[in-house]
C-alpha cells in the first residue's frame, strides 16, 4: 500500500494547508457574497474530555471556519463504543458531505464505518484503526515506532542510571484494545524484552485519563518499593503517576516519559520543559491532513486521496522541548 510520508504538523504541512484553505472559495463567487452550497462535515470525535481530542476539536474547528461553505458538526461519544455507533448512525440518516471518525475501539466502529461508506459518504478515519479497511482515507502515526523510541529512551535512561541496563518499569497502559495502547506497548516492550534486567513490574490500566492514572499509581507504589521509570502511554496518564508519586514523597525516584507531545501550557512539552516528564513523543493531531483531504475531497469531484497518510512523529526531552513548545503550540487553542 502506497503511504505519503509527511512533516510533523504545524510545520510545512500546517503551511500548505494553510494556503490550500485560502484557495477553496467557490470560484466566481464575489467576495461578501453568500457561498452557492452549504457543505456539512460531520466529526464523531471519541472523548472530548481527554486534552488531545479537545485539542483536535479546536484545531479543525479553527481550520474549517475560514470556509463560508462549510458547516462542521462535532459529536462526543464520552468513550463510550455504543454512544459513538448511534451517534455515527444518526450521521449517516442526517447525510452529511464528509465523515470523520475518531473510533473510541476499533471493534465496535468497523461496522458502522463500513455503513456509512456504502451510503457514499466520505469517510476519513482519525489515528485509530478499525478491523476491516471502511474508509476513505485513514490519517494517523505510527504507534509502534513510537513504542520502539520510548522503549529506547528508557533503557538509555536506566542505562545512565545504573551503568547498565537494569531497573524496573511501569507501563501505565491507555484503554484496552484501542490501536495506540496496543502498539504503544508492543513497540517499547519489543525493546525492553531484549534486556534481561529491566523488568515490567506492574502494567496498570487508565483508560488514557489522568484522575484514573493517578490512582492507579498510588496503587503501584504501595507494592513497588523501587520504580525507576513510568511508561505513559499517553500525557495525561504521565502526569497521573507524577503527581501519586509526589504525593507519597516519591516522584524524585524515578523519571516519567509520555505520548502525544502537545503544545501550549496544559500539553506534555510544557511538562517536559517543567521537569516533569523526562521526554514525550508527538503524536501529531491529524486533523490538519484531515481538513486538507476534506475540502480536496467536497472542492474537487477528481480528487482521490491515497488510503492512507503516515504523519512524522518526533521526541522531545529537555534538550530540544523550548523549540518544539514553539512548533507544536497552536495560538489561541490550548
Amino acid at each position: 500500500m502506497k503511504r505519503a510520508k509527511l512533516l510533523p504538523v504545524l510545520g510545512g504541512t500546517a503551511l500548505s494547508l494553510a494556503l490550500f484553505l485560502s484557495s477553496c472559495a467557490p470560484a466566481g463567487v464575489p467576495t461578501g457574497d453568500p457561498p452557492k452550497r452549504q457543505f456539512v462535515v460531520a466529526f464523531s470525535q471519541a472523548n472530548n474530555a481527554e486534552p488531545y481530542r479537545a485539542a483536535q476539536n479546536a484545531f479543525l474547528t479553527k481550520l474549517l471556519a475560514a470556509q463560508p461553505d462549510l458547516k462542521l458538526v462535532i459529536s462526543d461519544a464520552q468513550q463510550d463504543n455504543s454512544k459513538q455507533v448511534a451517534q455515527v448512525e444518526t450521521f449517516i440518516r442526517q447525510k452529511p458531505d464528509l465523515l470523520i471518525v475518531a473510533p473510541n475501539e476499533r471493534a465496535a466502529l468497523t461496522a458502522v464505518m463500513g455503513q456509512a461508506m456504502e451510503a457514499k459518504i466520505p469517510v476519513i478515519c482519525l489515528e485509530r484503526d478499525i478491523l476491516q479497511p471502511n474508509y476513505t482515507s485513514y490519517v494517523h502515526s505510527d504507534n509502534v515506532a513510537i513504542g520502539r523510541l520510548a522503549g529506547q529512551f528508557i533503557v538509555d535512561q536506566l542505562t545512565k542510571k545504573y551503568g547498565k541496563p537494569r531497573g524496573n518499569v511501569v507501563a501505565m497502559r491507555g484503554l484496552l484494545g484501542v490501536e495506540g495502547e496496543i502498539n504503544r506497548d508492543r513497540g517499547a516492550r519489543e525493546i525492553l524484552d531484549r534486556y534481561p534486567e529491566i523488568k515490567i513490574v506492574a502494567d496498570p490500566v487508565a483508560d488514557w485519563i489522568q484522575a484514573k492514572a493517578k490512582d492507579r499509581m498510588t496503587e503501584v507504589l504501595r507494592a513497588q518499593p523501587r520504580i525507576d521509570v513510568v511508561y505513559g502511554h499517553n500525557d495525561p496518564m504521565a502526569i497521573g503517576a507524577y503527581l501519586a508519586a509526589k504525593e507519597l514523597g516519591r516522584e524524585k525516584e524515578m523519571s516519567f516519559v509520555g505520548v502525544d507531545g502537545l503544545g501550549g501550557t496544559a500539553g506534555g512539552i510544557r511538562k517536559v520543559l517543567d521537569g516533569i516528564l523526562a521526554a514525550t513523543f508527538v503524536y501529531p493531531l491529524c486533523v490538519d491532513k484531515a481538513a486538507e483531504i476534506a475540502l480536496r475531497l467536497l472542492h474537487d469531484p477528481g480528487f482521490r486521496p491515497e488510503k492512507e497518510y503516515l504523519l512524522q512523529s518526533v521526541m522531545v526531552t529537555a534538550a530540544n522541548a523550548a523549540s518544539m513548545y514553539e512548533t507544536y503550540s497552536i495560538p489561541g487553542m490550548l
